[in-house]
């Protein structure tokens, strides 16, 4: 089977190397002639692990292929994916203009029989919409499906989330575009991969509500955590008992300075807006998001509490991403501490394996570093703001005799209280009870 992905950005480049990985023959069509050409050089826009391999891989097996001619694309293809971008808007909509702009391609170029699929994050009713713009722009009356195939990719982990998902959601209306997806995505039979087949607009709604109820998991123990630092109680045992209740379950049940990335700020806006459109205010989303926007500062309250004057000092930053294993900065917690350290008179430098780059151009008076030793070296106070795994593991007797004062603000809580404590270190962490350094 052939197919295209429109849109090479994070979801797009991941799913057409995967597609390509289970031997379909992919075409991924950009207007950006800059990154085409780069991604035809072998060079990647994004990090994500083990996707660079898979694409070069693949590239020279001959089953996947970068142009920015949408006509090429789609005219050897049996099944169109759209992968664009829907950034938010000034309202916290999901835009739509890539998306229309697309259908409005595909729709020009439409002489036989193919499947118009959304992979990209839409609102619901989009599908319709995407309908009724392939059939103005169509030449001739030549017959077409649309469907919704969400994505359930964890940056840090989109390779392993699409080759062995959780669930397949295809929603259609049409008995044959159900029948070729399937056959698309045949291969994840062999492993059982469940497959929930529905309509359009419920498969479009499942990729909402799943991320608005993850981003309820996040919100709900930062909340918890926010509480049994008032109470001394140990946000750890809070979550490992809750967790092991089926009902819950353990995932997400993370405490730290709250969520970020391209996925769970931008969808939780757009499914409040989505809500309000209906007639209908959703509670619950409304006070995630509040939650999340204020665990910021509850970070730094915690600095606050160590370092009540921050002119003059120093502060040492490890991580920058929103999570490790991306060098993605959107909507970053860590980038939103290091503005707060910097507001309190704070001088900062920082590190991070990947995703420096990003950050300098966001972050201008940082002083970047090489590697986590030289970031600590000389600073007042030591932030762990990423859990990158070789922050896992300092050699903490060095960085104490490297810190001009040995104190550590852990917002991941990646070290043990009693741990940090034995070794002298001055230590504040996420829901955990203080234990004195003396």
């Amino acid at each position: 089977m052939n197919i295209a992905v429109i849109g090479t950005g994070y979801v797009g480049l991941v799913t057409g190397a995967c597609f390509a990985e289970l031997g379909v023959s992919v075409t991924c069509i950009d207007n950006d002639e800059r990154k085409i050409a780069r991604l035809n050089e072998g060079v990647l826009p994004i990090y994500e692990p083990g996707l660079e391999e898979m694409v070069h891989k693949n590239v020279r097996q001959g089953r996947l292929s970068f142009t920015t001619d949408l006509a090429q694309g789609v005219g050897r293809s049996l099944v169109v994916l759209i992968a664009v971008g829907t950034p938010p808007d000034a309202e916290g909509n999901a835009d739509l203009t890539f998306v229309k702009q697309v259908a409005a391609g595909i729709g020009k170029l439409l002489r036989e029989y193919k499947v118009i699929v959304t992979k990209s994050t839409v609102p619901m009713g989009t599908g319709a919409l995407i309908r009724r713009i392939i059939e103005e722009n169509r030449p001739s009356p030549a017959p077409f499906s649309v469907a919704s195939n969400p994505e359930f990719l964890r940056e840090g982990s989109a390779v392993e989330d699409f080759m062995r998902p959780n669930r397949v959601v295809v929603g259609t209306e049409d008995s044959q575009a159900a029948a070729i997806l399937k056959d698309l995505y045949r291969p994840l039979y062999l492993i059982e991969t469940p497959f929930v087949v529905t309509d359009v607009v419920t498969a479009e709604m499942i990729k909402y509500a799943s991320n608005a109820f993850l981003a309820t998991k996040i919100s709900f123990i930062n909340e918890m955590a926010n509480l049994c630092d008032r109470l001394g109680a140990d946000v750890h045992d809070v979550a490992k008992a809750m967790g092991l209740d089926n009902r819950i379950g353990r995932k997400f049940l993370h405490p730290g300075p709250g969520y970020g990335g391209s996925c769970f700020p931008k969808d939780t806006s757009a499914v409040l807006a989505i809500a309000r459109a209906a007639g209908y205010n959703l509670k619950v989303v409304e006070a995630v998001i509040a939650v999340n926007d204020r665990q910021p500062a509850h970070m730094l309250e915690k600095v606050r509490q160590v370092i009540p004057d921050g002119r003059g000092r120093t502060a040492a930053v490890l991580g920058l991403s929103f999570k490790p294993n991306t060098d993605d900065i959107r909507e970053s917690p860590a980038i939103k501490v290091i503005e707060g350290l910097q507001e309190m008179g704070l001088k900062v430098k920082a590190y991070d394996p990947i995703a420096m780059d990003n950050a300098r151009p966001v972050l201008p008076a940082v002083a970047f570093c090489d590697d986590e030793y030289s970031t600590v070296e000389g600073a007042d106070l030591l932030v762990l703001a990423t859990e990158w795994n070789q922050f896992r593991a300092l050699d903490l007797k060095r960085v104490r005799g490297l810190m001009k004062s040995p104190v550590v603000v852990d917002l991941r809580n990646i070290y043990e209280p009693e741990d940090m404590a034995r070794l002298g270190f001055t230590y504040r962490c996420v829901g955990r009870p203080v234990v004195s350094s003396t």
